[in-house]
């Protein structure tokens, strides 16, 4: 008898620790279930991107331990870069309010703008000195090109070598106003409207703010407007 109750005692003992450690584990957050709300969640983030997305979640320590949640939602400071290496946090609200933050890193396959031949800085741009070429856009500078359309006929505010690829803060549009053009101003008002020619005193790409110089020798800022128009309004 205690033979047989001795071998039942030993078949049934790792049943009784496996289900031991699964009570133990009811209530405790499934960490993998978290690396999904944050796929999920820099998936749709990245969705409106020019190229093809790819998101790739990093593990959590395994010795992290939190209270099952219903609902973790993921978030992210703001001012966070959604592309390249990110953070994602997740909080539940209840049962229990906890926080996590969880590394990512989001690649996104695409075409840039990069110069075709060296760019001299302040001259306009022919779209036969640009290239299209692809790259993961996550790590290009930010604001990166990607439709030639943005660049040709505007000017780099520096020199770029070859293969270099374009950002938009660094482009700047042609002027419509250029300093010591015979500009006409347009002023306008509540029941009234007045022009009049005057001296542009800088240069001034159209929706800029430029400053003009009357034949009175008045100075007047008015924003620029393409056909060299300069408008104030009161």
């Amino acid at each position: 008898m205690n033979a047989i109750f001795l071998t039942a005692l030993l078949l049934t003992t790792p049943l009784a620790l496996a289900q031991q450690s699964a009570a133990a584990r009811a209530g405790t957050q499934d960490l993998t279930a978290l690396r999904t709300v944050v796929q999920q969640y820099l998936q749709a983030q990245s969705a409106g991107m020019a190229g093809k997305a790819s998101v790739e979640v990093r593990a959590i320590d395994p010795r992290t331990s939190l209270p099952a949640c219903p609902d973790p939602q993921a978030f992210q400071q703001p001012g966070a870069r959604t592309m390249g290496n990110t953070t994602v946090g997740v909080r539940c609200t209840a049962p229990a309010a906890w926080t996590v933050y969880i590394q990512a890193k989001v690649s996104v396959q695409g075409d840039y703008v990069a110069a075709a031949v060296p760019l001299a800085q302040g001259q306009p741009i022919e779209q036969s000195q640009l290239v299209l070429m692809k790259g993961d856009l996550a790590a290009m500078p930010n604001g990166v090109v990607t439709d030639m359309a943005q660049a040709i006929g505007r000017s780099s505010t520096v020199s770029l070598p070859s293969g270099a690829p374009l950002r938009l803060d660094a482009l700047r549009s042609k002027p419509v106003v250029q300093q010591g053009q015979l500009v006409r101003v347009v002023s306008s008002g509540e029941g009234f409207r007045v022009s009049a020619e005057a001296r542009a005193i800088g240069n001034a790409s159209e929706g800029q703010v430029v400053q003009v110089r009357t034949p009175a020798g008045a100075i007047i800022s008015g924003v620029a407007k393409a056909g060299g128009l300069v408008e104030v309004v009161f």
